[in-house]
């Protein structure tokens, strides 16, 4: 699919799958909002003086008023990545109150507020458009999730609200898919054992297209060779770990 001239934001574009995301999408000739916290990173940002991408500073991805801001600059919207999240890992016996709803707000809050605001800019153009989360392989096989319980449990939301919201909006030819990595070797990641593995979340009725955003990018490639896809030939939400 041709992207010319499409909006596309991406949270934590600025991060290393972000990256190439972005990259994917510029070669495609999208336009890429990304919004931003961290001044350091955004300097470092590989795309920062690319025409297509716009930064987009002071962006809490938690704060409602701040996610409105962003999706209230963008022409059109026809798709929303969303990458921005975090991790931690420790017994839940070591794991306060306060740990976990870091874990919900970073994951789960943060792509609740996106998947609203991209849906309230999406209905009004009558075009449709594509979402995308990021779960993750624990979300799906729950006892993988030993020992980090509370990052479990928030991406776990993420995935139910990625089915439930393309049961909601496939009419709207709004189409919502996850992608459900296991350990991705990034530069800000740790290594670790990425067994390719399918996993089918639900099936959905609507159709797909043939485009970078269905399938998060093609089949994306992180600098440090870890890969991930999402298919988007249904609603459904299809999730493959990292190959």
């Amino acid at each position: 699919m041709d992207y010319h001239d499409r909006h596309v934001v991406v949270t934590g574009g600025t991060g290393a799958l972000g990256t190439a995301m972005v990259g994917a999408l510029v070669d495609a000739g999208a336009v890429c909002h990304v919004p931003y916290i961290n001044p350091a990173e955004a300097d470092r940002f590989a795309f920062r003086d690319n025409a297509q991408v716009k930064l987009v500073a002071d962006i809490e991805l938690t704060q409602e008023d701040a996610v409105a801001r962003l999706y209230a600059g963008v022409p059109k919207l026809w798709a929303s990545i969303h990458i921005a999240g975090g991790f931690a890992m420790a017994p839940i016996g070591e794991t306060t109150k306060s740990d976990l709803m870091k874990q919900v707000e970073m994951n789960f809050v943060t792509a609740f507020l996106c998947c609203r605001a991209a849906v309230n800019a999406m209905r009004p153009t009558g075009a449709g458009g594509r979402i995308v989360n990021v779960a993750t392989r624990p979300a799906l096989e729950w006892r993988a999730g030993a020992g980090m319980v509370a990052y479990t449990a928030s991406k776990a939301a993420v995935a139910a609200l990625t089915v439930a919201l393309a049961e909601e909006v496939v009419k709207a030819d709004i189409l919502v898919n996850a992608i459900a990595p296991s350990t991705m070797d990034t530069a800000g990641e740790p290594q670790g054992d990425a067994q390719g593995r399918l996993f089918r979340l639900d099936q959905g009725r609507g159709r797909g297209g043939d485009d970078p955003v269905s399938r998060l990018a093609l089949r994306t490639r992180l600098p440090a060779a870890a890969s991930c896809r999402s298919t988007g030939e249904a609603d459904a939400v299809w999730a493959h770990s990292c190959k």
